[in-house]
């Protein structure tokens, strides 16, 4: 059975910063694509940042490229996100998403989640 488990959200001042960890079980996963997604309340999720399983291609959406970013360490099962220079603008539920296949990019569908992780920036 896939698990999928977000930690490290919290609140934190504007310009501030967090570390983000996903931890997956039940695959392989130097196998399995990974992402971040994102989802503010009234809003819908948005795709944030992917990595490919082999570490060398990662995708960054607009608004955060040049803040966060995406790591994963295949012997832990563990991806990563850093996102910097916060703004409340970024404050959402976090979701980490895995599936099987190299390649990550925009439109990418994922076929397993986690429950996600509180990100609150204050002004």
């Amino acid at each position: 059975q896939v698990q999928v488990v977000e930690s490290g959200g919290g609140l934190v001042q504007a310009g501030g910063s967090l570390r983000l960890s996903c931890t997956a079980s039940g695959l392989s996963f130097d196998e399995y694509a990974m992402g971040w997604f994102r989802q503010a309340p009234g809003k819908e999720r948005e795709g944030v940042s992917c990595i490919s399983w082999s570490v060398n291609s990662a995708y960054y959406a607009d608004s955060v490229k040049g803040r966060f970013t995406i790591s994963r360490d295949n012997a832990k099962n563990t991806l990563y996100l850093q996102p910097n220079s916060l703004k409340p603008d970024d404050t959402a539920m976090y979701y980490c998403a895995a599936d099987y296949g190299y390649w990550c990019g925009p439109g990418r569908k994922y076929n397993y989640w986690g429950q996600g992780t509180q990100v609150t920036v204050s002004s």
